[in-house]
């Protein structure tokens, strides 16, 4: 039997189904969705597959059945029935200006016009796509279907120009409440994006649309489950740690089964190498500078808390740093729980690609240095290797001595003993090295715990004036924090590091056997 191909990059079902490719049975959800409503929205990040499950679904109301077979909704579909559909695509245009995304937009009307042959009695945008929605249900006698990829990109690719993000996302938001206008000429409608706009700020004319962003019956939606990965691609896991293709690159969760970025998966079975291919794939430059203006420690990272109603207000002018770090794939939900009348989340890391990748580009922001940070991080891994703790004091110390003046003014650092212990967590974490902060105990909370070699490494960091005190130490010895830790029978390191606020720098660095 023919081995089938890897589909990377490739969003075409048609494509997909008839050249041999991989692919993922999705049509079942997609039965579900058709039988249970007609408008939907969902939110996911990018390179997660929402334009292949908009390509479906047009194969699907277009009435390819060729396509389908052997797929769930084959025998479910009446295959007699074709609806004309109208898919637009944000993807890759110019939206630098108001007038650039209204010409993508009519280039794509006029493409529907001349595929359908409707000729145009409106000049205007809206009155041209509601002119198309009447037309088509007049000529072919069926309601149209309305499929959105990437609804948000020509508001997401101008958010550094927030006066422009909001010309865009004013003109959206008037094209879009076309289709709630003309919902009696609509069967379906289906929007996907990275974001999930407040309703006020750009669903208010569209407010029909039911998000199925946290449904947990569509939490699979897009994505490959575990399921997936041991059936489809059964054939690609030969010579791969199927427990290591979890902790790379599993664990992204919409409120129901985990699932990985496809991407990130098919190229693990191409190349057969553990890499951060999805996070290479965008440097979220715009969100690192994010973290910094708004002084979040990379130590929060991975345990922040979010109301529901926190992680739907994103908008231009008001984006939640949690809700900005869920929408873009950088946190997914790890817990949740009622507290009265609002569901509260939990939010940290997916993976072992974004908790190294992200960490590693944070670290390259404190240092300006990439190539003294990739020397500084393989020094620090042998030096933990050999237990060299005055090595390790004597890096951190260069390091912190390494950063201008102006670095500290310019970023107006708020909380100094934040920003040290920041940079210390993100230099074990750029290794992927396994790093607890504000690790609990029945005693209190210690700043880092760091689990290497088969050795327990405690944390704890203060800021003091110029001399050291051995404040940190102490705390570690008082608090017991090492008691946790001894049933594992390894050796226990207790770490006092002590900062000076006017030297910037370290000036103490204690290490005791616990």
């Amino acid at each position: 039997m023919k081995r089938h191909k890897l589909p990377i990059g490739i969003q075409s079902f048609a494509k997909i189904r008839s050249d041999n490719y991989h692919y993922v049975d999705k049509t079942a959800l997609a039965l579900t969705l058709i039988e249970s409503s007609s408008h939907y929205f969902l939110s996911r990040p990018r390179r997660f597959g929402k334009s292949l499950f908009l390509d479906m679904l047009k194969e699907l109301f277009e009435g390819n059945e060729p396509l389908f077979q052997g797929l769930a909704a084959h025998d479910q579909w009446d295959w007699t029935t074709q609806y004309p559909v109208l898919r637009f695509s944000f993807g890759s245009g110019d939206y630098s200006s108001l007038d650039h995304l209204k010409e993508d937009i009519s280039k794509q009307l006029t493409h529907f016009e001349q595929q359908f042959g409707i000729t145009p009695q409106f000049s205007h945008l809206s009155g041209r796509f509601s002119d198309l929605l009447l037309q088509l249900h007049k000529t072919t006698g069926k309601p149209s279907v309305v499929l959105v990829d990437e609804y948000d990109k020509p508001i997401l690719d101008t958010l550094k120009d927030s006066e422009l993000a909001r010309q865009n996302r004013d003109f959206l938001r008037s094209f879009y409440g076309t289709i709630k206008d003309h919902d009696a000429h609509i069967k379906f409608t289906f929007l996907t994006g990275v974001s999930k706009f407040s309703k006020v700020s750009l669903f208010s004319g569209l407010n029909n649309l039911k998000d199925i962003t946290l449904d947990p019956r569509y939490s699979t939606l897009c994505g490959y489950t575990d399921h997936d990965i041991d059936t489809v691609f059964e054939a690609e896991l030969a010579g791969l740690d199927r427990d290591d293709i979890r902790t790379w690159y599993n664990g992204y969760n919409w409120l129901g089964d985990g699932v990985y970025n496809p991407f990130d998966i098919l190229q693990l079975f191409d190349t057969r190498t553990f890499s951060n291919y999805w996070f290479e794939t965008g440097t979220p430059t715009f969100l690192v500078d994010l973290l910094l203006e708004r002084h979040v420690p990379s130590l929060a990272l991975d345990n922040m808390n979010s109301s529901s109603s926190m992680l739907s207000s994103f908008d231009v002018d008001d984006m939640t740093t949690e809700a900005l770090l869920f929408q873009t794939g950088y946190l997914t939900i790890k817990k949740q729980r009622q507290v009265g009348g609002q569901k509260y989340y939990t939010l940290g890391y997916p993976n072992q690609e974004v908790y190294q990748s992200l960490n590693e580009l944070l670290l390259s922001t404190f240092t300006q240095n990439k190539s003294a940070q990739s020397d500084q991080s393989i020094l620090l891994y042998d030096l933990l290797l050999n237990n060299d703790f005055d090595g390790l004091k004597t890096l951190f110390h260069s390091f912190f001595a390494s950063i201008p003046h102006h670095w500290y003014t310019s970023n107006n650092i708020q909380t100094f003993e934040g920003y040290y212990s920041s940079v210390f967590y993100s230099y074990f974490a750029a290794l992927g090295l396994d790093v607890i902060v504000e690790d609990c105990t029945n005693h209190g909370r210690l700043d880092m715990t760091l689990k290497f070699n088969q050795q327990v490494y405690l944390f704890e960091f203060k800021v003091v004036e110029l001399a050291p005190e051995g404040k940190a130490i102490e705390q570690i010895k008082d608090k017991q924090y090492a008691d946790k830790y001894r049933a594992l029978n390894q050796p226990i390191h207790l770490i006092g590091v002590e900062f000076s606020k006017d030297d910037r720098n370290i000036v103490g660095f204690e290490v005791e056997r616990g």
